[in-house]
């Protein structure tokens, strides 16, 4: 594993690399938190047979803040930075995993890499412009994901929200570190309209797509997301897991195992 800081116009970004021969997995972790979150993915068996790639976003873990808040922190902006590092490693062939607000990130780099090859993505319903409510469940918490400000009783519920209990501390440091400016602005652009129809984007790609979530999701509407039709959604079926928002975290072996398998049929053409 080799850590290094790599500089895009977004800023100087803090990424990892386990390296190899493997299919690359490029892996976007959530709203206020870091690359940290994917452990028990690139410890675990997951690591055996891919090459995995972490990074932590503007604005959050090692990364540096964006120096430009305003281009940076949306969805546009956050994708742009993770092509940027595909980029910069030389990567034009990859599968790309996003959790959350990474899931948002990843469909949003559908139309902007030629060589993605398969897309992962976990707690992160495809919403039309304006349709977050259709998506997300009401919860107190969706509001503090985009506060700039976030008390200590704040981080910590939060904290529950997106990964269970007990908080993991690595992750209660991660929201704290992360650039409030980035959660407001993201939900400002998404009140705006900022960004592709992700409903649309997936429902007219011809990548195939795996979708896992966990069963116990306090934050998505786990029915709006089989509403959603995708050409190539890998099983034929949207996939859940005993866990809550981070079923990679909680039920980490079954997720390995069903993100291998993707992996293997992606790179068999029989995904």
């Amino acid at each position: 594993m080799s850590a290094r800081r790599i500089a895009t116009s977004h800023g100087r970004l803090m990424v990892e690399d386990t390296g190899g021969s493997g299919t690359p997995l490029l892996l976007i972790h959530g709203n206020s938190s870091s690359r940290e979150v994917f452990r028990r993915q690139v410890e675990g068996g997951l690591a055996h047979g891919c090459r995995l790639i972490t990074f932590d976003l503007p604005g959050h873990g090692e990364s540096e803040d964006a120096a430009e808040p305003l281009g940076t922190y949306t969805l546009g902006g956050l994708a742009d930075a993770a092509t940027q590092v595909l980029d910069i490693l030389g990567l034009d062939k990859v599968v790309v995993l996003g959790w959350s607000l990474g899931g948002h990130v990843a469909i949003e780099m559908l139309s902007r890499i030629r060589g993605i090859r398969g897309l992962v993505i976990i707690g992160a319903p495809p919403v039309r412009r304006g349709g977050m409510a259709e998506g997300f469940l009401s919860s107190p918490h969706l509001r503090s994901a985009g506060r700039r400000h976030l008390s200590r009783p704040e981080v910590e519920a939060f904290g529950q929200a997106v990964f269970g209990k007990p908080v993991e501390p690595f992750l209660s440091r991660a929201i704290v570190r992360s650039d409030g400016r980035c959660r407001e602005r993201l939900f400002q652009a998404a009140r705006t309209g900022e960004g592709v129809d992700q409903r649309l984007a997936v429902e007219r790609s011809s990548v195939p797509i795996a979708v896992i979530n966990g069963a116990a999701d306090p934050l998505i509407n786990l029915d709006y997301i089989d509403t959603v039709t995708f050409p190539k959604l890998w099983n034929g079926r949207c996939h859940r897991l005993d866990a809550g928002h981070a079923p990679f975290w909680h039920a980490a072996t079954e997720f390995n195992l069903l993100v291998s398998r993707f992996m293997a049929d992606v790179m068999e053409g029989a995904a």
